[in-house]
């Protein structure tokens, strides 16, 4: 998958974001999805929009919590899975308005946040690209 996601984000060819960079981006994101649906006043279309994401950040610290990086606590999951599940997790985002018809700002906190994400994961530098 990842190797998918890099070739349709071939335009993106400088490729920064370490492992540690995302570890630290990791709690904040996953705060963000938990608090901003309420105070953005999310699920006005559908109350799914409020409830994916909220579910989503509490799957994403819990993720975080688990994985085997610099913020991680319990470091069982690989990192490389922690990424594709960061992938999924972008996919679903952006098909999501079009499967709960999601519309205005629901839709748009989705796609926005899918569209960051597959382009933080894309702008993922391996640990042999470091050496």
């Amino acid at each position: 998958m990842i190797k998918y996601l890099k070739q349709v984000l071939i335009f993106l060819p400088m490729k920064f974001v370490t492992k540690k960079i995302h570890a630290f981006l990791d709690y904040p994101v996953a705060i963000a999805l938990i608090a901003l649906p309420f105070l953005l006043g999310l699920g006005s279309s559908n109350p799914m929009a409020l409830y994916l994401s909220v579910a989503t950040g509490v799957a994403a610290f819990i993720l975080t919590l688990l994985t085997d990086h610099e913020t991680g606590v319990i470091k069982v999951i690989p990192y490389k899975i922690h990424l594709i599940v960061d992938f999924m997790v972008a996919i679903v985002f952006i098909v999501a308005p079009f499967i709960f018809s999601f519309k205005g700002l629901d839709a748009y906190f989705y796609w926005l946040n899918g569209v960051t994400v597959l382009i933080v994961v894309s702008l993922h530098k391996s640990e042999t690209e470091l050496a």
